[in-house]
């Protein structure tokens, strides 16, 4: 008796959560009425505290955190992590110039740890639970994030974390997802096989994600998204069409073609998304 192949798995993700009440909504909505599954919290973002209300109305929402150390608020004042902000009290975005300052600098690599120690006591104390983690921009890709997040994540509960596995991304980034993926496998963390919305970031709508759901591979996805109520909200987001992608996760379409082709995964933490 032929047994019946097992479908891909698929998670599908909203970053900033909490970044905007528009972006919050919209998550709502995606999980409620559309394809939805899975949401990574930003703990510092204005609309942190709407987002966690949100989230504890829907517990089967998988929630993870979304750790910002570039482009966005800290937890932790100004004044315990000087040397990881600009004037105005921010996370900037030279990530090339940080990434060798928390390399080569002790004094640096103290107050990094201390912020991603705040990110994470700050999610514990919304009582949701962590399904996974990742990180602005993909920061966790830089090995001492990577090794501060597992290190201190350990103590929180961490079991899942984004491996931003592009298929289409440049040959430059396969020797540091090997040694995260090898990294994630010794510490015994979950992690997707596949990601995609790195190269589409911002222009995830319908047409973009049932081209990419027909050529998905085995193993386990994750389609992440931007998606807000509306667009024009953010300064550093102009070109990216936040409503499309929320439209992209309403679709009768999409959900079709997911039903089909691929188990839909309820984050991380669901059994049928591990290995």
């Amino acid at each position: 008796m032929q047994t019946r192949p097992l479908q891909p798995r698929l998670i599908v993700t909203a970053d900033d959560f909490g970044l905007h009440v528009a972006v919050n909504e919209a998550v709502e909505r995606a999980y409620c009425e559309g394809v939805l599954s899975t949401a990574s919290l930003m703990v510092a973002a204005p609309a942190a505290a709407d987002a966690v209300e949100r989230a504890r109305r829907f517990p089967r929402l998988a929630v993870g955190l979304h750790l910002v150390l570039t482009d966005g608020k800290p937890m932790l004042p100004a004044a315990q992590i000087p040397d990881l902000l600009d004037a105005r009290g921010e996370f900037n975005g030279a990530m090339v110039r940080n990434g060798f300052r928390f390399f080569f600098l002790p004094r640096v690599r103290r107050q990094l740890g201390a912020e991603i120690r705040a990110q994470f006591e700050a999610f514990a104390a919304t009582g949701l639970k962590l399904d996974h983690v990742n990180a602005h921009k993909h920061f966790h890709l830089h090995p001492t994030v990577l090794s501060l997040l597992l290190s201190i994540g350990r103590e929180f509960g961490l079991r899942a974390v984004r491996l931003p596995n592009d298929p289409d991304m440049g040959p430059w980034l396969r020797p540091w997802l090997s040694l995260m993926r090898w990294r994630l496998k010794r510490a015994g963390v979950v992690h997707n096989d596949y990601v995609f919305g790195v190269r589409h970031s911002g222009g995830m709508d319908e047409g973009m994600l049932l081209r990419l759901l027909r050529q998905l591979p085995d193993g386990l996805s994750e389609l992440y998204l931007h998606p807000a109520v509306h667009d024009g909200w953010s300064e550093s987001m102009t070109n990216y069409r936040h409503t499309d992608e929320l439209a992209a996760l309403l679709s009768p379409k999409v959900r079709s073609v997911i039903a089909v082709r691929y188990r839909l995964c309820n984050g991380f933490s669901d059994p049928a998304a591990g290995p």
